[in-house]
């Protein structure tokens, strides 16, 4: 019996894609392939135990699956697409709302990856979710359902190790007077 793998996306598909990404004035990007995903029990820990958001988002660990069953989803996948966001902030609170406006435009390219026919299009967005300027903190009282997102460390993805095997910057900050590199994930197959 002959069983057929399915191919990774065809360039003529990326290309359309990446068409996508140019348009929402998204530039800075890589594709990987999903088995290079790190997801780690160590990044759920420093949820529990070093956020200080901590069951406040509904996004968010207590309100995400458990480690294991963030490995399984990501076992769906093949492809995903990496997008770096770079910024110095002068006070600690202009984080959110650069986020916020960053995680709006990669819902609108979500929507598109979706609409091109890659209907398992699913983004994890670069920082917590803060479309809302209050969150309801559990998943199931979320006023934005359809558009709230994880950020990849609360799928247990090691944000560290994953992008710095794409050749991305990424350190540990001191404080906000130096840049942050910020990463989003877009699973599409």
């Amino acid at each position: 019996m002959c069983v057929r793998i399915p191919k990774l996306i065809e360039m003529s598909n990326r290309k359309q894609l990446e068409g996508l990404f140019h348009k929402h004035r998204f530039k800075d990007f890589r594709w990987t392939d999903l088995q290079k995903i790190v997801v780690s029990e160590w990044v759920r820990m420093k949820c529990v135990f070093g956020c200080i958001d901590y069951g406040k988002i509904a996004c968010c660990p207590p309100n995400t699956p458990p480690v294991d069953e963030c490995r399984i989803f990501f076992r769906e996948y093949r492809e995903a697409v990496v997008f770096h966001f770079e910024k110095k902030v002068e006070k600690p609170e202009e984080r959110h709302e650069w986020a916020r406006g960053i995680n709006e435009k990669l819902l609108d390219l979500e929507r598109e990856v979706f609409l091109a026919g890659n209907k398992k299009a699913f983004l994890l967005f670069m920082d917590s979710c803060s479309l809302c300027k209050n969150c309801t903190e559990e998943r199931v009282k979320c006023k934005n359902k359809k558009s709230a997102r994880p950020p990849p460390e609360a799928m247990a993805v090691d944000v560290f190790s994953t992008v710095r095997q794409l050749g991305y910057p990424i350190e540990v900050l001191r404080d906000y007077s130096q840049t942050m590199n910020r990463y989003a994930f877009l699973l599409i197959e």
